[in-house]
């Protein structure tokens, strides 16, 4: 029973933390990383119900999003992640989450390799042999609504005693992440809201601008996130500082450039080379986008605007829009040839450094109405080249250390198909 009160006085805990968290993927790995620990679950992935298009069908099936290996997270390097690929699950009677889902109803195995007879579902051990590992018990909960509506499935594996021995989940353990999940949904629910507050935000540019999609700016964001991840583990940030940071500047990277809601669309459009007058103008968004921030009312304001006014700046100071105020448009400081004056080095807030990269890589895989996408090996080796001059070049090293994750949030936001 004092277990049980442990674990109760937990969520209660936990349930103001995972309502401080804004931005709605950082909040997925958070509440599956929380689900393992109430539980004491030695591994865990978590999915989102999505809707699309098939063959002129629409289709609903669960999209993988996190997953959580603690044996294979021990193996690895301090500070490296594991990295799965993206993939789909049907929502019928065929998988164990996929039941789950179908059902809304939790579905609890003692065995993965020994099903009980009569189960619809089945467990396919390819992903235990592909990544050498061994699912157990299996614990999986439905993301549910008030309202019904299914949001997605926490499926947590192998419930650990106190000696690490591997057993199954217990109906304590049931129903201990039912409560966390009610309160975890309702988290989910709020931070959804905001992120389909930032991607109508995002469409108002697309209007102008159509390379600037919600899954552009979603990479953008994922990459930038992961990337001072590693900067800050390499100096020592605490955990708690990183989460709470990565939190705020994963929603202020994908404002990158809403400004550009205030540039042309003749420009935005235009498939060939601009004009030093068109140029001159495009350039502006950034100020444009800072301005939006002008009376910040919170932190993220404040960073949303510095990334804004400054992931166009280069390192060695040749970028734009340099030394202005973003209020006024009024020029800070000057240069030799009566223009602002770029900032350089870390005279750029490391955010719009980071930004920069991450909004450089996307924009040379993807494809424009100018150029096809390059090849991986091209686009490696341009920025490569470009470290030390457009780069931070620190920066571009964390980059390439953590490449793997990279490609893995690349994998899971892919553009859509016209």
């Amino acid at each position: 029973m004092a277990a049980k009160e442990t674990d109760f006085k937990s969520i209660i805990e936990l349930d103001s933390e995972l309502n401080r968290i804004q931005d709605f993927d950082l909040l997925l790995e958070r509440i599956l990383f929380e689900a393992r620990k109430v539980v004491h679950a030695d591994a865990g992935t978590i999915y989102v119900r999505e809707v699309v298009e098939e063959g002129g069908q629409t289709v609903e099936r669960l999209a993988f999003k996190y997953s959580h290996n603690e044996t294979l997270q021990k193996k690895l390097p301090a500070g490296q992640k594991p990295v799965s690929s993206f993939f789909t699950v049907p929502i019928n009677d065929k998988t164990i989450s996929g039941y789950c889902a179908f059902t809304r109803k939790m579905v609890n195995v003692s065995d993965a390799y020994n099903l009980p007879a009569g189960v619809p579902y089945s467990f396919g051990s390819s992903f235990d042999q592909k990544i050498g590992y061994k699912t157990t018990s299996i614990l999986a909960v439905p993301l549910v609504t008030a309202e019904g509506r299914l949001l997605g499935v926490i499926q947590i594996l192998n419930s650990k005693d106190k000696h690490g021995n591997t057993i199954p989940f217990s109906v304590s353990d049931e129903f201990v992440i039912s409560h966390f999940a009610a309160n975890a949904t309702t988290a989910l629910e709020r931070a959804n809201m905001t992120r389909a507050m930032i991607l109508r935000m995002i469409r108002m540019a697309e209007l102008r601008d159509p390379k600037e999609t919600g899954t552009h700016v979603s990479r953008v964001a994922g990459y930038a996130v992961e990337i001072y991840d590693r900067w800050a583990f390499h100096r020592g940030v605490s955990v708690t500082e990183r989460e709470r940071f990565r939190d705020t500047f994963k929603i202020a990277s994908m404002l990158h450039d809403v400004g550009k809601v205030a540039i042309s669309d003749v420009i935005l459009k235009k498939p060939g080379r601009f004009t030093p007058e068109e140029y001159l103008v495009m350039q502006h968004h950034t100020i444009y986008g800072a301005g939006l921030f002008d009376d910040p009312l919170s932190a993220m304001d404040n960073i949303a605007c510095d990334i804004a006014l400054t992931h166009h700046e280069n390192w060695d100071g040749t970028g734009y829009p340099g030394w202005v105020d973003p209020n006024s448009g009024k020029i800070l400081k000057t240069g030799p040839d009566g223009k602002a004056l770029g900032r350089k080095g870390e005279e750029i807030p490391l955010t719009g450094r980071i930004v920069a990269i991450a909004d450089v890589f996307d924009a040379l895989c993807s494809r424009r109405v100018y150029k096809e996408p390059w090849s991986e090996e091209q686009v490696l080796t341009e920025l490569r080249n470009l470290a030390g001059t457009k780069f931070d070049p620190e920066l571009m090293d964390i980059f390439f250390e953590i490449l793997p994750s990279i490609k893995q949030i690349q994998s899971l936001y892919p553009e859509t198909k016209e």
